[in-house]
């Protein structure tokens, strides 16, 4: 007789499972994403703020992302709006829509926030929120992130992520186009 191997029950086993979150419910306001910031800086949480069109996602934006993250504890994502994007990129950009750019964010792991703001840069929201870190890739010269992104008197961290070669959402589309 062959006695059967029972599984062994572990903390994992018997926990309920916990509902996943929503990618749409991490898409917050300005004011909203405000109020989690400063709850998580009231908690000694390390704050990293980052912003960009994000048009189609790829793995220079997944990996940058991760970087970004790496800085601290939480991280927030602004995403410029079609507007913008249409203003910085021209008339045919951007190719998906800003809400729908936001729930893709907001879906990976390594973002806690995302938001979506109308300016030609970040430089209110990031006044707005006062992250203690403001991140942003590395193909933005410092110079330019001084003049045009961080705010008069922004005490926090300014880094510059790593490029990722040949990952730009431009060369994707010219790709697709058959350019």
């Amino acid at each position: 007789m062959s006695q059967r191997s029972k599984k062994p029950v572990t903390a994992r086993s018997s926990q309920r499972r916990k509902k996943p979150v929503r990618a749409r419910s991490l898409v917050l306001s300005r004011n909203d994403v405000q109020r989690e910031v400063r709850r998580a800086q009231r908690r000694g949480e390390r704050v990293v703020f980052t912003s960009g069109c994000f048009d189609l996602l790829h793995v220079g934006h997944v990996r940058s992302l991760e970087e970004a993250r790496s800085f601290g504890d939480r991280l927030v994502v602004a995403i410029n709006s079609d507007a913008s994007v249409r203003r910085l990129k021209g008339p045919s950009r951007p190719i998906v829509a800003a809400r729908a750019r936001a729930e893709v964010l907001a879906a990976l792991a390594c973002v806690d926030w995302v938001l979506i703001f109308a300016g030609a840069t970040p430089r209110a929201t990031l006044a707005a929120l006062a992250p203690d870190v403001y991140a942003k890739g590395g193909d933005w010269p410092l110079e330019v992130l001084l003049a045009n992104d961080v705010p008069p008197g922004f005490a926090g961290e300014i880094r510059r992520l790593r490029q990722i070669p040949g990952a730009r959402t431009t060369q994707l589309i010219e790709r697709i186009q058959g350019r």
